[in-house]
């Protein structure tokens, strides 16, 4: 079993594990929900390495908390590992998602009032009246009405997408407006457009779209190597969120596959298409 997505640390195992995996005590767990605006999911408890980042409004099922962390799954993508317990709290239905590259939330329908956080593209919402030119949290924020989108109204251009985290600085394992990894972006894009994605680029390469053998690059396209992944804008120019560039940048198709090879990443291994 692949420990990314293994809701099981020894002590504690979720329910549907009872029979294969050994664990000291078997729970369904409980539904919570991110409270701040982004938090990381740790590999450990305090000190382990960043898994992925989970944005407001997330949802997140606590299988056992330990020394100010909870241990659990979140729902969006079954990534597994440990959250800090004061980013979580009871969970609502999103009615909405942040559909720029980031908003802010208000205290009042006033955008010269000062903000309570910043939100980043994807965060989810639960929208409950309407004021001016902003709509009512159901915890009694505001945020801009052109900001929002209804959750299920999905996106339909994956480069679309990605095209606006342009310039968004590269963070390993990150999934947010203040810093994004290539797998983190392809997330991003593909969830936002009605499409399952886990957070890594070889799962994603395992379990995103089909191979194509086209010999024209389209729109949308995803380029895999062994450890990354970028999306094609156009038949020559990819955006990835890259270290080479330490942002999310556009780059020409063949001048990235040679200067990707050249730093041993190796070749492309595949291209797919949703």
């Amino acid at each position: 079993m692949d420990r990314r997505l293994t809701p099981s640390n020894g002590r504690v195992a979720h329910t549907s594990l009872q029979g294969q995996l050994a664990a000291e005590r078997y729970v369904d767990g409980e539904i919570t929900q991110v409270n701040t605006s982004v938090t990381n999911l740790l590999r450990e408890a305090g000190s382990g390495g960043r898994e992925r980042q989970l944005l407001y409004g997330d949802h997140f099922r606590v299988l056992e908390t330990v020394s100010g962390f909870a241990f659990g799954q979140a729902l969006k993508d079954g990534y597994v590992g440990y959250i800090t317990n004061t980013d979580l709290s009871d969970p609502v239905d999103a009615t909405h998602i942040v559909a720029t590259r980031g908003t802010h939330l208000y205290p009042s329908a006033n955008m010269k009032s000062p903000e309570i956080m910043p939100l980043s593209f994807g965060s989810r919402l639960r929208i409950v009246s309407a004021q001016d030119t902003f709509f009512e949290t159901h915890e009694g924020y505001f945020v801009p009405k052109n900001h929002l989108r209804p959750a299920k109204a999905h996106f339909n251009d994956l480069a679309s997408v990605a095209q606006l985290f342009f310039g968004t600085p590269y963070l390993w394992g990150g999934n947010s407006n203040a810093g994004i990894d290539c797998s983190g972006l392809v997330q991003t894009a593909l969830l936002a457009c009605g499409y399952d994605c886990p957070g890594d680029a070889d799962l994603q390469q395992q379990t995103v779209g089909n191979l194509t053998n086209d010999t024209e690059v389209k729109r949308g396209d995803l380029f895999f190597w062994k450890t990354h992944v970028a999306i094609a804008v156009d038949d020559k120019t990819l955006i990835h969120s890259n270290a080479g560039a330490m942002s999310t940048t556009y780059e020409p198709i063949d001048v990235a596959i040679e200067r990707i090879a050249a730093g041993g990443e190796g070749p492309v291994t595949s291209r797919k298409r949703v």
